[in-house]
Formats: C-alpha cells, structure tokens, sequence
C-alpha cells in the first residue's frame, strides 16, 4: 500500500476520531467548576486565527461552525501523520494514545504558544489540562483502532 493511501487512511481516522473526542470534550467541560467552563480551546483558537486575520469575532451563527470545521480538520490533518508510528512494537491502542498525547504535548505546548494564539498549558488549570489530555487520548486511540482495523492482515481461516 502506498503512502498517499496511508496518510488518507490516516486523515479519515483522525477526522473520524474528532467525534468522540468531541464527545468526552463537551460532557466534561459542563463538569467543571463554573469559573473553568470558559469556551475550550478550538472555540479560543478560532476566534484568535480571526482576530490575527484582521476579522472580528463572527456570530454564533459563523463562529460555531467555523470552529467545528476547524477542531475536525485539526482532527484530519494530525491524523495524516498518524501512520508514522506504525513501525513501533505496541499495540495499537497504546500507540494511538501515546500519538494522542505526542498531538497534544506539540500543540499545548509547542506550536500554539508559540504562535501567540493561546497561553501554554502550563498556564491552564490543571482540570482543563486534564479534559484535555483524555480528549487527545480518546482520539489518538480511536484514531489507532480506526487505522489498524482498515490495515490488518488478512487472517487466512483453516478448514
């Protein structure tokens, strides 16, 4: 199988996978307390792209879709590079979680601060910071099952 076929394999999963961790996302932020239940961060990351574009906030009617179709691309496009951890002796769960929690490390703590567009983890609460990290681990998960239901070998059955 080609590499343009697995990083669309990856892609797919990775978008597939947006939806339950969206899921676990949505359920555990109305959990926490009220002072923490600020919009999460693709909401943040989204009207911050807006403000450094020059465009205000839009309307609920344009931003939550925006922000929706942003989170699940973000979702599409990690999981393209999902397909480089195949090589790694693990299962695939555990390697979806560890590529959930390499996503999450590079994001929070890598390219999102340092682009200006969001303060690093380091400066969440540790509750939102823990939302955040089963978040990246359900979708690196179901992103790894995802993927490796579509690419296991064959079984041949004996008769």
């Amino acid at each position: 199988m080609g590499i343009l076929t697995r990083l669309l394999q990856g892609a797919v999963a990775g978008l597939l996978a947006t939806a339950p961790m969206s899921a676990v996302m949505l359920s555990w932020h109305r959990k926490l307390p009220w002072w923490q239940q600020g919009p999460l961060p693709p909401d943040r990351l989204t009207t911050r792209v807006l403000d450094s574009i020059g465009l205000k906030k839009l309307d609920d009617k344009g931003h939550q879709p925006l922000t929706w179709i942003s989170h699940f691309g973000y979702g599409a496009a990690s999981g393209s590079f999902y397909p480089i951890m195949g090589r790694l002796p693990l299962s695939p769960l555990v390697k979806g979680m560890l590529y959930g929690l390499i996503v999450w490390t590079g994001s929070y703590l890598g390219w999102i601060p340092a682009a200006g567009l969001l303060e690093p983890a380091t400066e969440h609460p540790k509750q939102r910071n823990l939302l955040m990290i089963v978040a990246h681990l359900v979708w690196g998960a179901t992103t790894a099952a995802l993927f490796d239901l579509w690419n296991r070998e064959p079984r041949s059955e004996v008769v």
